[in-house]
């Protein structure tokens, strides 16, 4: 499958990133612990070649305003990205969105966010989440305010942001334009946000290598300082 050899590629960047970061002299702080795999659900192996499908899948400029980059034309160097953690929920359960007075009170906590990055969204408490799209199923909003979301690809340049459950774009025409406009994309289905620390993490994303319309599945580890 195609998808298979760009995940191998990204396996090679994988590699050379580990090998880099034990190079003598490099910074303690510089250095990645280990990796979590984000994505839900498991993979196919030669040993189980029918494994279910994942819910992982990225939602590419194309599939938004036609003519933009599919999944598979997504330019590599915005695919390896720093990885921004923010939560959803914490104080308030039934929040829906990330709002600027959030994204100001997590600068105020962790500093500027790196410009670059990928944003993902974790919710507090454990989600259900389906092990295939399901058309039945609702769609979850965007939980990003149109506003902080604005913000964050024009002052932080957000090439990505990275969600835990499934999200209906055609909700927000406008939102949905201003994504794919300055070329970022939406990584739905993610798992494993709670493990990861607010910053300092690097994200890798590896969609199948194609040209199709569409939500496209998609591959997404973090290396973790």
């Amino acid at each position: 499958m195609q998808i298979r050899s760009f995940i191998i590629a990204y396996a090679l960047v994988l590699a050379i990133l580990l090998f880099a970061d034990r190079r003598p002299g490099s910074a303690q702080q510089d250095r990645y612990s280990h990796v979590v795999d984000l994505t839900d659900g498991p993979s196919t192996t030669p040993s189980h070649p029918r494994a279910p499908e994942s819910s992982t899948r990225i939602i590419a400029p194309g599939t938004l305003i036609p003519g933009t980059w599919a999944a598979g034309q997504i330019p590599p160097e915005r695919l390896v990205a720093p990885l921004v953690v923010m939560d959803l929920g914490t104080t308030t359960p039934d929040k829906l969105q990330i709002s600027l007075d959030d994204i100001e009170a997590w600068e105020a906590h962790h500093g500027m966010i790196a410009q670059g990055s990928v944003i993902a969204i974790r919710r507090a408490g454990k989600l259900p989440v389906s092990p295939a799209p399901n058309p039945s199923i609702p769609s979850a909003p965007f939980p990003v305010a149109r506003d902080a979301a604005e913000f964050l690809i024009e002052a932080r340049c957000a090439i990505g942001f990275a969600i835990e459950t499934p999200v209906d774009l055609t909700s927000d025409r406008t939102l949905g334009e201003q994504l794919a406009l300055h070329g970022s994309y939406v990584v739905e289905g993610t798992a494993r946000l709670t493990s990861l620390p607010a910053t300092g993490s690097l994200v890798i994303v590896a969609p199948e290598k194609n040209k199709k319309p569409g939500p496209a599945p998609v591959r997404i580890l973090a290396m973790v300082r």
